[in-house]
């Protein structure tokens, strides 16, 4: 029997309490929190640390995903790449203003779609999608 994980969309209002409501479904057991990183999200599917142990089955049940989809959306991914373009930030500027570009045109991802790509890569994680509870 595959684990069950819920994750909460009523949670979810911008990225920060996207990984507030991460650390409340996955990190229950452990003293520590994963940071606001898209890298330590993905490092945590891949199971070792908190609720997932290894490659273990996992279905990821998403209630209420559509309000998760708009939190996560243009606005929220916009905000985030010009955070990374700020003065003196460490991180690559080329590639973020790239994926601004993007954005901006229409064809970039918002972090939504990036969070579901993650989740896409972890062929143990079964995402089931719901509109309700």
């Amino acid at each position: 029997m595959k684990k069950q994980l819920v994750i909460n969309g009523d949670h979810i209002h911008d990225i920060p309490s996207f990984y507030k409501e991460i650390n409340r479904v996955f990190m229950q057991e452990e003293d520590w929190e994963i940071g606001n990183s898209l890298d330590a999200f993905d490092d945590l599917l891949y199971g070792g640390l908190g609720a997932i142990k290894g490659q273990e089955p996992v279905q990821l049940i998403w209630l209420h995903i559509s309000k998760s989809k708009d939190a996560l959306g243009y606005e929220a991914t916009r905000n985030y790449y010009l955070e990374k373009l700020a003065p003196g930030s460490p991180f690559n500027k080329t590639h973020f203003t790239a994926q601004l570009s993007a954005l901006e045109a229409g064809k970039g991802q918002t972090y939504f779609d990036i969070v579901l790509e993650i989740i896409a890569g972890h062929k143990n994680i079964a995402l089931i999608k719901s509109s309700s509870k």
